[in-house]
């Protein structure tokens, strides 16, 4: 199946963004090493997926990371776009990411493109702003419905998207922004629209 998978069966594309305090508010027993997470969405990965389940991102074997391929100016701006929000090891989240799911799409877009062009996917739409621009802020006990933020974010980039939720683990029947989800075609050039979430669609949004 992997070897299936790493030849370039997928569909289509999740480019994945992240909250990272909500990172660091599920995480109880392993706290981030950064007591003051970063205020602004950043990349968790790229991943090649199959419409048949879209929850299961493509798991492959390939190519192995090798940092020496990724050139030192793309490391400075993954740096800034995809950082390890909760050990602080860019590093070994880039190898974990290639290796795994990167490695299934390695006929289409090479080492250094994968991440170039998840770089560039996080620069086209930045989500922080976009919500912010819709006065969609951080805040520690105001909630939102799931299409107060999903309707923005559509008005920007003409797509829908996917939110993506984690229960609160300190309030009960509560949910934390954690994911927004933008899905690309085959290529990973055309943005398309994405048709699941995984938030409840029926419980109101924290965003803190």
């Amino acid at each position: 199946f992997c070897y299936v998978m790493s030849s370039g069966s997928y569909d289509y594309f999740q480019f994945v963004q992240q909250w990272p305090p909500t990172n660091c508010r599920v995480r109880v027993k392993r706290p981030c090493s950064n007591p003051r997470p970063l205020q602004y969405f950043t990349i968790h990965g790229l991943w090649p997926s199959n419409y048949s389940n879209p929850r299961m991102p493509s798991n492959c074997t390939g190519s192995q990371f090798k940092k020496q391929n990724l050139y030192p100016y793309m490391q400075s701006k993954l740096k800034i776009s995809w950082p390890d929000v909760e050990s602080g090891n860019d590093t070994k989240f880039w190898e974990g990411e290639w290796n795994k799911h990167g490695t299934c799409s390695e006929r289409t877009l090479n080492l250094m493109q994968y991440f170039q062009r998840s770089h560039a996917m996080w620069k086209s739409h930045n989500i922080t702003e976009i919500l912010k621009n819709a006065s969609i802020v951080p805040h520690p006990t105001q909630t939102w419905k799931y299409s107060d933020i999903e309707s923005p974010i559509k008005r920007a980039t003409k797509r829908t998207p996917v939110l993506r939720c984690k229960r609160d683990p300190v309030q009960a029947n509560t949910q934390l922004l954690h994911e927004v989800v933008f899905c690309y075609e085959y290529d990973a050039l055309k943005l398309i629209d994405c048709n699941r979430t995984d938030c409840w669609k029926n419980v109101d949004i924290k965003f803190q």
